[in-house]
């Protein structure tokens, strides 16, 4: 269950090794025509088919279910144990509902998808263009939903940063897909800091995701419901160097079947923390922002991206906790 997780986030999961194969053309191919099929059926059906694979998933992908339920042990320690096994279990339906339904965020007309993509909160604000605009989202499984909805209304190009995918194939067509709407660019993270921040001193809003483990460079130890969790600092960095303004994105799905529910909150005041145009406490800008996070997960803790090692990174001396 590796994950392709949106402008930001990214493809492909930190967690996977390099023993893992890569898909060949064929099967490429297959991927593409399966998720393109999908789009023709009626969203509720493709929702439901989405429940039935994960409810098929949770038995079969132990790997993956293992790290689920120590991530729920760890952040909620006062859960019982048939609480978390419960969450975990609702989590693999969203997690397969949210690739099964690609099928149709990324093929359906726009007058369909206004039917299940709803939006609200800050948008006209946070998309204006006014000045520099850095769009967080999080990894709950609904932010490709997130980004299909931002783009489509934004009034002018918005850009994103993915992580390419070692299949050429897939990596072109997950990249024009992205691109359907209002889109400027879907920059690489492999570009780094410097790509995002073109955008952003260009006034091209840019949503990307910051809260997934990719490693000790560039991240500081932020507690993460109370868990010294390896968290990129580059939210507070990029909008300190583009004096941008700072809105954060989270994405619901919503119950029954009926689509997406996007919501821009309000920018952040006072973010990041600047003494004379520099960061000067970027640890409690970070903290902030997982705390942000952690308030939105207890709101729906089975949409949270759990089946990522999100503590795999730990400090000097730490013993791993997986």
């Amino acid at each position: 269950m590796s994950r392709d997780s949106g402008p930001g986030g990214d493809t492909p999961d930190p967690d996977r090794t390099d023993a893992e194969p890569v898909p060949g053309a064929l099967a490429a191919r297959l991927s593409i025509a399966v998720v393109w099929l999908l789009h023709l059926l009626p969203y509720p059906l493709v929702a439901a088919l989405g429940t039935l694979v994960g409810w098929t998933l949770w038995p079969l992908a132990r790997r993956r279910r293992a790290i689920a339920l120590r991530n729920l042990e760890l952040c909620f320690p006062a859960w019982s144990t048939r609480q978390r096994r419960t969450v975990a279990r609702q989590h693999f339906v969203f997690v397969a509902r949210a690739f099964l339904e690609r099928g149709v965020l990324w093929y359906a007309s726009p007058s369909r998808l206004r039917r299940i993509l709803r939006i609200e909160g800050a948008v006209d604000e946070a998309l204006d263009g006014s000045r520099p605009t850095l769009l967080l989202g999080f990894h709950f499984e609904g932010l490709d939903a997130g980004w299909t909805a931002l783009s489509m209304v934004a009034p002018r190009p918005v850009s994103g940063m993915y992580t390419p995918q070692k299949n050429k194939l897939l990596d072109a067509w997950v990249v024009r897909r992205r691109s359907r709407f209002h889109t400027e660019s879907i920059v690489s993270r492999h570009d780094g800091a410097s790509g995002m921040l073109r955008q952003l001193r260009r006034g091209v809003p840019f949503y990307t995701l910051p809260d997934m483990d990719f490693g000790a460079r560039h991240s500081h130890f932020v507690p993460f419901f109370g868990i010294p969790a390896a968290t990129l600092d580059a939210a507070p960095r990029l909008a300190a160097s583009s004096r941008a303004r700072v809105y954060p994105v989270v994405t619901r799905i919503l119950p029954g079947w009926r689509g997406y529910a996007v919501v821009v909150h309000p920018a952040w005041a006072d973010f990041p923390t600047l003494d004379h145009g520099r960061v000067s406490d970027v640890d409690a800008d970070l903290l902030r922002m997982n705390r942000f996070i952690e308030e939105q997960v207890r709101t729906m803790p089975a949409q949270y991206h759990w089946v990522h090692k999100r503590f795999k990174t730990r400090p000097d001396g730490a013993p791993s906790l997986y």
